[in-house]
């Protein structure tokens, strides 16, 4: 009686502890982010909108900056500057926007954010 009591219950077990956490998929990861990158690193920028700029490094990694707050006139100059004291430039510092077509005016200036890693695109097919 004892054996088939615990084997009802090893049944049952797993109805009465409830529906079961759902699995994340095993590729499921999450970005790699930092706070600076090295200024000597970077190769090249990219306004996406004006809220998100990429900036791309010479070992070919893409990291993503998303701006606290939107900047007025980024999307539309889609050029900025920038100053630091340091080698790096980090997600304290402050953009400038440059205004097209007048070299010496420059536009708001708005604060960066975390840097995140975008996953490497897969290759084009030929």
């Amino acid at each position: 009686m004892r054996a088939l009591m615990l084997s009802m219950l090893l049944v049952a077990a797993p109805l009465l502890a409830g529906p079961a956490a759902p699995q994340l998929p095993a590729q499921a990861s999450v970005a790699e982010a930092r706070t600076c990158l090295f200024v000597s690193q970077i190769r090249e920028t990219k306004v996406v909108d004006g809220q998100t700029i990429d900036f791309r490094l010479r070992d070919g990694s893409v990291w993503r900056n998303r701006l606290p707050l939107r900047c007025p006139g980024l999307n539309y100059e889609r050029a900025f500057s920038y100053t630091t004291s340091i080698s790096q430039l980090c997600n304290v510092d402050i953009i400038r926007i440059i205004v097209q077509g007048n070299s010496s005016l420059v536009g708001m200036s708005c604060g960066l954010g975390k840097f995140e890693r975008l996953p490497p695109k897969p290759p084009r097919d030929p």
